[in-house]
């Protein structure tokens, strides 16, 4: 790539939609230090190669406990002291400055472009929804197995793995506003607890039919939200992710467009969104709407009629059926393996994940979405041993194709706790596996595409996997 086309991404993209990381603390290699200008700001976007599994968390988020609190991705609840994070074996961590930072700062940004221009030289996926076309990665809350979930950093660094989509989920401000967080208690992702200002505001909450005690985003403005700095949601198993604690804002949707724009115009390919409407029925109530708001965003940015580069997706049913009356733009409808949607739990319907996910389920979906988003053991059960045999896999791909709907599987992740047992490397529960050999099993059993917290590992995972099938 040309000097000047990696100028003009660090300019266009960096510089005039992050400006606060010409200042943050950036680690390279497993070392911190504080450069300021293009490079630093880059080089805190680095991709997984960089930053995966090197270095350790320098100070936490100012003490205290959080628990991890997961919807779709299955994530074990975590709860762990931020000042006994553990650091595995595998990890490398150095306070030296190394020596003519700014360069090697320079250069690995380099590469990064270079790889990056070099995915642009792929045919893109277009018409997503189609089954001919090459599965899509979908970047699970960013590349959040790297660094702060929904950050423009983790956002950023996904589109330079590769990803075909990022993933904002979405809720509500006091004031309207649409921000990514995949939970309106934010205390489970950003340092508010540690605010004094905003102590009084802890309250108890019952969110689609769950009591927490916390944060809440719809009791913040959006220039209240805007003090607010991100943190890692799971330090205990992404212990690397937490140095980056407290370095980045939290986004609104119209940022997230803005920067995927940049990049667009930058790497010279489509980069989608993929946002989910979080607690539809509950903001609702609240007289927060999302679907106006949400709408509105997407039209102004073109996306109505640009339907192969968005998404929008729920676990509820009766906002996708409003937003299907509304506009042209692909519904996904996602399902759990156990329970039911909340807006059916609230009208007293006995409609549950179970029967969605059967054939007479899926037609129903059909009507209404374009895209089935299960949760992957819908497809490919675990065994009693935890284990993942494709000789397991249910109806449920054959089934949804038979009416007309795409899959889009979540989610994978890279770590062994989340792996299978035949797909694991070693007893180090939060050391690197075989997710790509997991990935390439769903592949075979024929989804349309998937989440993943590691995008550059689904990229992989993917191409390979259109390798074999083409040898």
């Amino acid at each position: 790539m040309a000097a000047s086309r990696v100028r003009m991404a660090l300019r266009a993209v960096f510089l005039p939609v992050l400006p606060r990381l010409a200042t943050d603390i950036v680690v390279v290699g497993g070392t911190h230090t504080r450069e300021r200008g293009e490079a630093a700001a880059a080089a805190n976007l680095l991709p997984q190669a960089r930053i995966f599994g090197r270095g350790r968390n320098r100070g936490g988020n100012g003490g205290g406990e959080r628990v991890q609190q997961d919807r779709k991705g299955g994530d074990p609840r975590v709860q762990e002291s931020r000042a006994e994070m553990p650091v595995h074996a595998g990890m490398l961590a150095t306070s030296r400055r190394p020596r003519h930072a700014g360069r090697v700062f320079r250069s690995v940004i380099w590469q990064e472009a270079r790889d990056a221009d070099r995915r642009t030289m792929q045919p893109r996926v277009e018409g997503t929804t189609d089954r001919r076309c090459a599965p899509i990665v979908i970047a699970h809350r960013g590349a959040s197995g790297y660094l702060p979930e929904h950050t423009l950093a983790a956002y950023s660094v996904a589109i330079l793995q590769g990803a075909d989509f990022i993933e904002p989920d979405l809720v509500m401000t006091r004031d309207g506003h649409l921000i990514a967080r995949h939970d309106n208690r934010l205390d489970l992702t950003t340092d508010v607890a540690s605010r004094p200002e905003y102590a009084a505001r802890r309250t108890t909450k019952t969110v689609d039919g769950i009591t927490a005690t916390g944060w809440f985003s719809e009791d913040f403005t959006l220039e209240e939200i805007k003090r607010l700095r991100a943190v890692e949601r799971i330090p205990a198993v992404r212990p690397a992710n937490a140095r980056f604690d407290r370095q980045f804002e939290v986004p609104t949707l119209a940022e997230i467009i803005r920067l995927v724009r940049a990049y667009e115009s930058v790497l010279g390919r489509t980069i989608g969104i993929y946002v989910e409407t979080k607690h539809p029925t509950y903001f609702e109530r609240l007289g927060l709407p999302m679907e106006n708001a949400l709408l509105e965003i997407l039209r102004a940015n073109g996306y109505e009629d640009y339907p192969d580069a968005v998404y929008i997706q729920s676990f509820e049913t009766t906002n996708l059926r409003k937003l299907r009356e509304r506009t042209r733009i692909p519904l996904v409808q996602l399902l759990e393996r156990d329970g039911q949607p909340y807006d059916a739990a609230a009208a007293g319907s006995g409609l549950s994940y179970a029967h969605m996910a059967t054939a007479a389920g899926l037609r129903e979906i059909a009507t209404y979405a374009d895209v089935v988003g299960p949760e992957k053991s819908l497809i490919i059960p675990r065994a009693a041993d935890s284990t993942l045999a494709s000789a397991n896999a249910t109806d449920f791909v054959r089934d949804a194709h038979a009416c007309g709907l795409a899959v889009h599987a979540w989610t994978f992740r890279a770590e062994n706790v989340f792996l299978p047992a035949d797909f694991r490397g070693g007893a180090e529960p939060n050391a690197p596996g075989d997710a790509e050999g997991e990935i390439e099993v769903f592949l075979a059993a024929g989804i349309d595409g998937f989440f993943t917290d590691q995008p550059d590992v689904g990229v992989r995972a993917r191409a390979r996997f259109q390798k074999e099938a083409a040898s």
